[in-house]
């Protein structure tokens, strides 16, 4: 179980992130998601539905185990593959919703509406960088004990917060933590691009809410280049919000892959999918911990 600072903070994060529910619902409606299949003569799979609304396989499959989750839709697995059915409802109310729609947008920009299946990357000011920075700071600090409590790190006595200034994850508590659980010690900060430049030399590398913004090819590119950089016994924690093996829940967890769908090109993933990245990586022994805060811990070694 989390503790009670990890649940207040789930909770915030909840109320602040409920947006999102109504945005799926919108999203759906205005791709005539629930007008597809209630005019369909059977269920239909994902493929059916991302051609009949004219969206990405991708985007659609994140989209239908949402409302799924959300009970919008139901869905029922035949030969091993999943085909979506309408619940009584939204079809019905489509107009009202869509009228719903136009009042929630805010300076008139629906983002999700309008970018959802499609890549969004906004440069950012200096301004905003520095917000976003401080904003993971103030995650780590509530969540970071939970995620580097997961494994025993003591075997690591160097650790490199990857992609992570100002080091949010590996600061977070860390005096305390250094005191009660010896976590290995910090390397100093490091700046550069990790797809391009030497790696830092490290035992622990931790990759701390990084790899959901990549698709899986970048992915894996990164995770060679950790592989190569590790020397044997070495390993990375990733941390990450973990999906449900069937990609059916958590929901706040698929309502970040969604998001990540909105803002970046990448997603959440399930133990299963980052097994297969870390493994053809070439890391072995891979262990993930559920952590029952928001984020999840994996550990794999070199």
């Amino acid at each position: 179980m989390g503790s009670s600072g990890d649940d207040g903070y789930r909770l915030l994060n909840e109320y602040a992130n409920g947006f999102m529910v109504s945005q799926v619902l919108f999203a759906a409606c205005e791709l005539g998601v629930f007008d597809l299949l209630a005019e369909a003569p059977g269920p239909l799979d994902v493929a059916a539905v991302a051609a009949g609304v004219a969206a990405s396989s991708h985007g659609t499959e994140l989209l239908l185990d949402t409302c799924v989750s959300l009970k919008l839709l139901k869905v029922e697995t035949r030969a091993g593959k999943g085909e979506h059915t309408e619940q009584p409802g939204p079809r019905s109310k489509t107009p009202f919703l869509k009228k719903i729609e136009k009042l929630t947008g805010r300076g008139g920009i629906h983002l999700w509406s309008q970018l959802f299946g499609s890549v969004a990357l906004h440069a950012r000011s200096e301004g905003e960088r520095l917000q976003f920075m401080q904003a993971l700071q103030d995650v780590w600090s509530v969540n970071g004990r939970s995620v580097l409590t997961a494994f025993d790190l003591s075997g690591f006595p160097r650790m490199c917060d990857l992609g992570g200034w100002p080091g949010a994850v590996a600061r977070s508590n860390e005096i305390g933590l250094q005191a009660d659980l010896r976590v290995p010690i910090l390397l100093p900060c490091v700046p550069g691009d990790f797809f391009k430049d030497p790696l830092p030399e490290a035992d622990l590398y931790i990759l701390a809410r990084i790899l959901h913004d990549w698709a899986d090819g970048k992915c894996s590119h990164l995770l060679e280049r950790v592989y190569h950089t590790c020397k044997p016994g070495g390993g990375i924690l990733v941390i990450e919000s973990l999906l449900d093996e069937d990609r059916r829940g958590p929901l706040l967890t698929q309502l970040y892959s969604l998001n990540m769908l909105v803002q970046t090109e990448g997603q959440e993933r399930s133990p299963t999918h980052y097994h297969m990245l870390l493994s053809s990586a070439g890391f072995r022994d891979f262990q993930f911990k559920k952590t029952g805060a928001i984020y999840d811990a994996i550990l794999v070694r070199k």
